[in-house]
């Protein structure tokens, strides 16, 4: 299998820029990523009385299920790329696929670091984070078995 050519420059500058690296072996099994991804969402789904966590568990299985995707071409962010080189990743390989991943990431960091006081999550905005991760995990689980090392 050849490796993804699409957003090929982009990675190959995410990588002379230090914010991704190349990994081997076990590390660049995404399936593993996959599988953790729907282990945190059972864990989001389980604590609906709680919006806030819901809300920054769903974050977290969605981008689990995104870093599967990297990882599974042996692509791993570095502490300098962090959370948002995944995102710029996926969307220079794969376009509007993982879209609402930055979405999710951007409101995750609101919660984070809030500037408004009582900015909390509402239990509707939970439960749509929590759908948009299992859609964000079935894509990655379509798309793994098609990609080799980058």
């Amino acid at each position: 299998m050849r490796r993804w050519s699409r957003g090929e420059a982009s990675v190959e500058r995410l990588l002379a820029e230090g914010r991704l690296q190349k990994i081997t072996g076990a590390a660049a099994e995404g399936t593993d990523w996959a599988e953790r991804a729907q282990r945190t969402l059972r864990t989001a789904c389980g604590i609906a009385d709680d919006p806030d966590s819901t809300f920054l568990l769903s974050y977290d299985a969605a981008r689990h299920a995104c870093t599967a995707v990297p990882a599974h071409q042996g692509l791993r962010p570095t502490t300098a790329g962090g959370h948002y080189v995944v995102e710029e990743v996926l969307r220079a390989q794969f376009g509007e696929v993982f879209k609402d991943f930055g979405a999710l990431r951007r409101r995750r960091n609101e919660i984070e670091y809030p500037i408004r006081p009582g900015d909390d999550v509402e239990a509707i905005e939970a439960e749509e984070a929590s759908a948009t991760a299992e859609r964000l995990i079935e894509s990655a689980r379509k798309l793994i078995p098609n990609l080799s090392l980058f």
